[in-house]
């Protein structure tokens, strides 16, 4: 998988906005390079339905859409991949029923769980928690250099999670790291296509 989709990895909230698919299309518009779709209260029905309108809008502007844990749904709407936590199941049967194409991304808090996700068939890790996190007050802070080398320890790109905003984007810089993944700092700003336009150009530059 080519790293440049992690740079501004946008992962869904309806909770932030009364318009899911213009907020998508604001993002994508705005500078996301890839989106996930992490949508928990809907029904299977009202998910599919929302991963088939949600890929219509990724596509038209050339970002890969993935779905949140689900198999089933990124094969029945023809997403483009999965993402897969540490209790969503195999990330080689993802593989076996998605195929080679297909995106398949993986949770890891540890060096143990990226080298396991990465033997399995991983494209991509995702990492954290690195900030205090609205989506998820639970999670573990992971520490700079746990970050650092989780992406040592693989070939595969890595992307950090949890907290990440402008105000402290810059602190992943040098951790080797391909992107963020972010949430309420694209959902939940007011003007969406401004927000992932300057977090996407702070990724750039902590990237470097």
């Amino acid at each position: 998988m080519n790293g440049k989709y992690l740079l501004l990895y946008a992962i869904t909230d309806s909770r932030y906005s009364d318009s899911f698919e213009k907020s998508v299309e604001a993002a994508v518009r705005g500078g996301a390079t890839m989106i996930q779709l992490r949508e928990k209260n809907l029904s299977r029905d009202a998910l599919l339905k929302r991963a088939v309108s949600t890929k219509e809008i990724c596509h038209k502007y050339g970002v890969p859409l993935i779905i949140n844990d689900s198999v089933e749904i990124a094969l029945e709407s023809g997403a483009d991949g999965v993402h897969l936590g540490q209790s969503d199941g195999s990330i080689s049967e993802a593989r076996r029923l998605l195929g080679a194409d297909k995106i398949i991304g993986a949770t890891a808090k540890t060096v143990e769980q990226a080298l396991k996700a990465e033997a399995e068939g991983a494209d991509y890790l995702g990492s954290g928690a690195m900030f205090p996190s609205g989506a998820k007050p639970e999670a573990v802070p992971m520490t700079y250099d746990t970050l650092k080398s989780i992406v040592s320890a693989v070939k595969i790109p890595v992307c950090a999670i949890g907290g990440i905003s402008r105000d402290n984007i810059m602190q992943l810089k040098g951790t080797g790291i391909c992107g963020a993944a972010v949430v309420s700092a694209i959902f939940g700003a007011e003007d969406i296509a401004s927000a992932a336009a300057e977090l996407k150009a702070l990724a750039e530059e902590m990237i470097k």
